[in-house]
């Protein structure tokens, strides 16, 4: 083997610049309830560690808010997931009722916060276009 010269610098950057940089870098759609989002999934999102990707945005909530998350996809298996404002996933499904590989949640909200909805794919598929709608469901007496 031959011999070589290997330079490492290390710098001494405050919490607070490392926070920019993750900010600056991960950026999910804020998303409005009642609206759909038509959207395509790629092999450039967020690696999964499960030979799939995922795709997020946010969503600001209330407490005692229902809400009702769908994905569906022609293109490949969805999996939906929510987590809260400590990126703890506090639900997930993969396919919705019936024979479907589509994606299904419905969640009442224990604390307001924001909270993001992930999209990513089953099975290693790299992904494909899917449409993402979000609903605050009202309670009727």
């Amino acid at each position: 083997m031959g011999m070589g010269t290997i330079t490492i610098c290390l710098t001494n950057s405050p919490p607070e610049s490392l926070a920019q940089v993750r900010n600056s870098v991960y950026k999910p759609t804020t998303l409005s309830s009642g609206v759909d989002v038509n959207d395509i999934l790629t092999d450039k999102d967020i690696p999964t560690g499960q030979k799939g990707f995922a795709r997020d945005y946010t969503i600001d909530v209330q407490k005692d808010e229902r809400l009702e998350i769908t994905v569906s996809s022609g293109s490949f298996d969805t999996v939906l997931s929510l987590l809260d404002s400590k990126g703890e996933v506090i639900a997930e499904n993969d396919d919705a009722v019936g024979d479907t590989t589509n994606s299904l949640i419905f969640f009442k909200v224990r604390q307001s916060g924001t909270y993001t909805i992930r999209v990513s794919s089953f099975g290693g598929s790299s992904g494909g276009k899917f449409t993402l709608k979000v609903n605050k469901l009202r309670v009727v007496n």
